[in-house]
């Protein structure tokens, strides 16, 4: 009898030892089976630069004030809008990209390189023209989506009755030229 009590004694030291052990074993599978946090912290870094074109971006010539054309937006602003149409560019996949020039009464002026995707309603920055005409790499450059409120409404304007036209297939840059001359896609039900 002492011999089996001497062994049940054992048995829950073993046991301990084995659930301790075995608690540590799964613990370094557990680690090793999820992602480290600077794996996670990249991870949509990495996404949002497969989005985006090959290659590098080829920013363009700073906008001449004959080539620039006018756009309304709302009768709220007194800002004047206008897309430069020697930047204005489509891509495959039914990204613009163009340069916007927004000019306050006061004579100040706003220039950027952005984009807007039709698939997404999204749109980017990529560069903000500095008062030298030089462009500089735009900080936040990831895409938005679109919202139409009164500080975003010119985007929204380009999204809806230039760009991306519900039910309308954009064939070229001369249509959209075409469009922002005339206030408006023709195909397009004005209010």
């Amino acid at each position: 009898m002492n011999r089996s009590l001497e062994a049940l004694q054992k048995r829950p030291r073993t046991r301990r030892r084995l659930s301790i052990g075995m608690f540590a074993g799964w613990l370094g599978v557990v680690a090793a089976v999820l992602p480290s946090a600077g794996w996670s912290a990249s991870a949509p870094r990495d996404f949002e630069e497969k989005r985006e074109i090959p290659g590098e971006l080829q920013l363009p010539a700073f906008p001449q004030p004959d080539k620039l054309i006018p756009f309304a937006v709302s009768a709220m602003t007194d800002n004047q809008f206008m897309i430069d149409s020697e930047s204005l560019s489509i891509s495959s996949d039914g990204i613009f990209r163009y340069t916007l020039v927004i000019v306050s009464p006061s004579g100040a002026q706003n220039v950027s390189f952005e984009a807007i995707n039709c698939a997404t309603a999204e749109r980017r920055i990529y560069a903000l023209g500095r008062s030298d005409r030089t462009w500089s790499k735009a900080r936040g450059d990831q895409w938005v989506k679109i919202v139409d409120n009164s500080l975003n409404r010119h985007h929204a304007e380009l999204y809806t009755d230039f760009f991306c036209p519900v039910g309308i297939t954009i064939r070229n840059v001369d249509e959209v030229r075409e469009a922002l001359r005339r206030g408006g896609h023709p195909s397009m039900m004005r209010r």
